[in-house]
């Protein structure tokens, strides 16, 4: 009788024990979920007021890397929308966003907070479609009209432009980084300062090269899946000298 009775008792502590490691399971994945609603639900927040004003040039802080290359914000983060990374197609590098991925799965958040190992920074979205590496686009998402700065320092190379079947819409600026000469940043997107020229010199963050342009009724622009605007952004690849130049 006593053999049953120990039995019992141990049945019964297994019970809760195992009923403890469940909760604290599905503690921890709805902790990662909600963490994850309220990163979209801030991205989706209606833009204050202030981003109506006028801003000075951004605080450099670096959103992207390839090798010795650093990107910086070519937008004041006051003004940003949201962050996304893409395919861009054929030629375009592959870049390695700084931040977190907003949107990463589940089963890699309930990684992060059992392990460790998840990024600190600004977030951002990993957007799907496209061809080419899948973080060889990157766009800063803000508002028409907000002022684009320089995300290297270099020079410009190209001011061309933009065409979408057939018409011009804003400009592509060509920038070779006085960090690594062997690639051309380029940005488009944009409606090129008219005083910016083939040959000048910029500095990261605080040249002043164009407005963001708005696009929103000539493509379906997949950043407004996060945003709750149109989705206009600034879009930057990082491709070949040899390549961009041609």
């Amino acid at each position: 009788m006593r053999r049953v009775r120990r039995r019992q008792h141990r049945l019964r502590r297994f019970a809760l024990l195992l009923l403890v490691a469940v909760v604290g399971v599905v503690t921890l994945a709805l902790t990662a979920f909600d963490g994850s609603s309220t990163q979209r639900v801030s991205a989706i927040t209606p833009a204050p007021a202030q981003r109506l004003l006028p801003a000075g040039s951004p605080q450099p802080q670096v959103i992207a890397k390839l090798g010795d290359l650093r990107l910086q914000l070519p937008i004041s983060p006051s003004r940003v929308t949201a962050i996304g990374f893409h395919a861009a197609g054929d030629g375009s590098l592959a870049l390695q966003p700084v931040g977190r991925q907003a949107n990463e799965g589940l089963l890699a958040r309930l990684g992060h907070k059992l392990f460790g190992g998840g990024a600190h920074g600004p977030a951002w979205y990993q957007i799907s479609g496209g061809e080419g590496p899948h973080t060889s686009g990157l766009d800063v998402g803000a508002h028409a009209g907000t002022a684009v700065y320089a995300p290297v320092d270099g020079r410009v190379v190209g001011v061309t432009p933009y065409i979408v079947d057939g018409r011009k819409y804003g400009d592509r600026i060509d920038v070779q980084p006085a960090q690594d000469p062997s690639a051309v940043v380029s940005l488009t997107h944009v409606e090129a300062l008219r005083p910016l020229v083939v040959g000048a010199a910029v500095t990261a963050s605080q040249t002043r090269i164009a407005t963001v342009k708005d696009l929103s009724g000539v493509e379906e622009q997949a950043l407004a899946r996060y945003t709750n605007d149109a989705g206009n952004h600034v879009a930057l690849e990082v491709t070949p000298a040899a390549g961009a130049l041609q």
